[in-house]
């Protein structure tokens, strides 16, 4: 998945780490099989204060792996951006002092501003010499700003800082609604940059747009926009598919009890729909692979000349 930088500077920021973050209201060592196995430190890294951003994946206690699960209970303090206040509490079962970086957030507020409080809030715990594990929904390095400048920052400052990954959104789409990207292949974009900048589309591929009920916003101060952005974006997608083409709305399910959203309308449909901060739009192929025949001769001319058994 993708995110960008505009023209104007202004960064694409990757709200699904946001999303039902908003609509429900990270020593030294690598744990592997519940025993920790200590880690070399980094040239000239510090020997005190360290960071760790962990993925819980997507649904409820039922994707954390045990690394992450031992970052957590062997940090110092743990920094929270969860799905769901149950996970908030799930975690605050593991660890004693859990804080969740929900506060940073406000209405109005510019993303960038929160994204840089929720480093410095990281930040002064790591300088102080404390084990810190920053656990994110889904895998902290997609769609997720702050772990990376987190672990950036960390490891500029002469501290030792890991990414652990997790399930992450994408990963539940390929199951639950039976893609193999490796099929036809499967392009990924944020909806608004998909929007801003110009791509090349192919529609014998899957193409997949995150962040569509954000799609079109310049402001990084809102959650959601309207109806034109997103006749909008139906516009630019029309360019290529059918409006009556077939497309599915994603979300994938974060609690056992709950099961994903896979809503399938016509394209035309997705300007009314129902969407969220965590909706994502998956568009199936709408024509049949195109043989390259060029190609296909050039790579048959180079075989022909090849020493029968040869490299």
């Amino acid at each position: 998945m993708m995110t960008g930088t505009l023209q104007d500077g202004t960064h694409t920021d990757s709200m699904q780490k946001d999303s039902m973050h908003k609509d429900s209201m990270h020593k030294d060592s690598v744990p592997t099989h519940g025993t920790p196995v200590h880690r070399a430190p980094d040239a000239g890294a510090k020997t005190e204060g360290s960071l760790a951003c962990v993925g819980l994946g997507m649904m409820l206690g039922a994707h954390i792996g045990p690394r992450a699960r031992n970052y957590i209970e062997q940090a110092d303090v743990v920094f929270a951006a969860v799905s769901d206040a149950l996970v908030e509490l799930w975690l605050q079962d593991m660890h004693g002092d859990v804080r969740s970086l929900q506060p940073f957030y406000a209405e109005g507020k510019s993303r960038h501003d929160t994204y840089r409080e929720m480093v410095e809030a990281m930040m002064v715990e790591v300088r102080a010499g404390r084990r810190v594990c920053g656990a994110f929904y889904g895998h902290p390095g997609v769609f997720a700003q702050v772990p990376h400048h987190a672990v950036g920052q960390a490891r500029s400052e002469g501290f030792l800082a890991h990414m652990e990954p997790g399930v992450s959104a994408e990963d539940c789409l390929y199951a639950d609604l039976g893609i193999d990207p490796g099929r036809v292949g499967c392009a990924h974009f944020e909806a608004s940059q998909f929007m801003f900048y110009q791509r090349r589309i192919d529609p014998s591929a899957y193409l997949v747009l995150w962040q569509i009920g954000l799609a079109g916003d310049r402001s990084l101060r809102r959650y959601s926009t309207d109806a034109q952005h997103r006749a909008l974006l139906v516009d630019l997608l029309a360019q290529d598919y059918p409006r009556d083409h077939e497309v599915i709305i994603y979300e994938a399910a974060t609690l056992p009890i709950t099961s994903p959203r896979m809503e399938r309308l016509p394209l035309s449909g997705l300007v009314e729909a129902t969407l969220h901060l965590q909706s994502t739009l998956v568009i199936p192929p709408a024509m049949a692979m195109q043989p390259n025949q060029a190609m296909l001769d050039r790579i048959a001319r180079l075989d022909a000349h090849r020493v029968p058994g040869g490299a």
